[in-house]
């Protein structure tokens, strides 16, 4: 059901919890996508130096794109954009809106980590955080 590696999403999970608890990552009140792209860009941008990001980012780019989509389709799932029962759907639509930028606005989306592990409860895969 999975194609991408359980341990290549939780580490997500957990590179990206560590990222955002930091004080000075501020998101903006708009965050949501299809508002204005621009917001990811920039926090991104204002932590550039971060060690964390740049392991991140390093780490989430170097997925092929096939595993980058399927990262898009977890974060879908798991915000409730689609159900369980919809997940090829989802895979085929993250793999058809699927961009090198998009990966970035995931990884600055506030609450990705509790969407991928959202999304792997509903598909029924166990994980251990």
């Amino acid at each position: 059901m999975l194609k991408l590696n359980i341990d290549t999403v939780l580490w997500v999970v957990a590179s990206t919890r560590e990222f955002h608890a930091k004080e000075e990552v501020v998101f903006p009140d708009d965050s949501l996508e299809g508002n204005d792209d621009d917001w990811a860009m920039q926090v991104l941008a204002d932590h550039g130096s971060d060690l964390t990001l740049q392991e991140l980012r390093m780490g989430v780019h170097a997925l092929d794109p096939e595993q980058q989509a399927e990262l898009l389709a977890l974060k879908w799932l798991g915000r409730g954009d689609y159900g369980p029962d919809e997940w090829e759907e989802a895979r085929r639509d993250a793999k058809e809106n699927w961009c090198p930028e998009i990966m970035d606005r995931l990884i600055a989306t506030p609450l990705i980590s509790e969407y991928l592990l959202e999304a792997l409860d509903t598909l029924g895969i166990e994980h251990e955080e």
